[in-house]
Formats: C-alpha cells, sequence, structure tokens
C-alpha cells in the first residue's frame, strides 16, 4: 500500500491545520515550529503543511509514501529503467524524519518524490538535515539551490 503525497506551502500553519484537520477530519500526525503532517486514511493522502515555504497555497512538492526500504528500491530500478534521471537520498533527515527516497523531475519541473520514513528525528532537527529541505524559501532558491524536500 502508498499513498499519494501533497506538501502545501502556507501563510499561516495555525489556520492551514484548523483548516485540513476538519475538511479530512483528522488531526496532524506530527506537528513542529512551521510544519505540520496529517496521514489521512480515506482518501489516503500524506498532506504536509510548510509554514512560509514558498507563495501561500502554491505546492511544495509531490511525493509517494510507501511503506519499507525495498519498495524504494523498487521505485528506484522502476524510474531509472523508464528513463528517468534519478536523485536518490539514503538515511536523510528530512521534516523531522530518516528517510530513504528517491527523486525525479516531471513535466514543467514538478518535483516527485518516492520515500519511506525509516524513524522519527528529534524536535530539535531542523526540517532538513543539510538546512535546504523544506526550508522556508521562495521557490526560485529552493529550485535553484537543488533542495530536496520531505
Amino acid at each position: 500500500m502508498s499513498r499519494i503525497q501533497l506538501a502545501l506551502n502556507v501563510s499561516n500553519l495555525d489556520e492551514a491545520v484548523d483548516f485540513y484537520s476538519k475538511l479530512f477530519k483528522s488531526e496532524p500526525a506530527k506537528r513542529r515550529p512551521g510544519y505540520a503532517n496529517f496521514a489521512i486514511d480515506e482518501p489516503p493522502l500524506k498532506l504536509v503543511l510548510i509554514e512560509g515555504g514558498g507563495d501561500p497555497g502554491s505546492i511544495n512538492h509531490l511525493g509517494v509514501e510507501v511503506f519499507s526500504t525495498e519498495e524504494v528500491a523498487n521505485a528506484i530500478t522502476y524510474l531509472e529503467g523508464e528513463g528517468f534521471a534519478t536523485d536518490v537520498e539514503q538515511s536523510t533527515t528530512c521534516c523531522y524524519a530518516v528517510q530513504d527516497k528517491v527523486w525525479v523531475d516531471g513535466p514543467d519541473g514538478s518535483r516527485w518524490e518516492v520515500y519511506t520514513v525509516l524513524a522519527d528525528a528529534s524536535d530539535a532537527a531542523i526540517l532538513g538535515g543539510d538546512e535546504r529541505c523544506c526550508t522556508p524559501t521562495s521557490a526560485e532558491t529552493v529550485v535553484s539551490a537543488g533542495s530536496r524536500c520531505c
């Protein structure tokens, strides 16, 4: 099983959490300063909210959450076999979690990740271990810096 991930840039995290909690009848699975995520069962969705990450209401990035490293490895094999350029990250800290993931660029520059969460990272951890992942910056800065997100 997997679920689609939608990471949105928001201007006010408290307001966004309130709205999406009501919309999806679900409370955040994780909440940190400037960051919240929901693991929604119906419809199967991982909703990530990033305060100050870009134009409010815009997409930060897209993804597919899978539930094992083997599924990430299978995605890497498949995507490379289809001719996609991949960016593989193993045991990377991002969005308050340790993750294995692979990134590909979609049409028009949309960033897609296939990832699994290996462990939770401490509250003291920044959004991204390399200070580029999910950091509140403009979309242009994120793309030009080669940033990868949660």
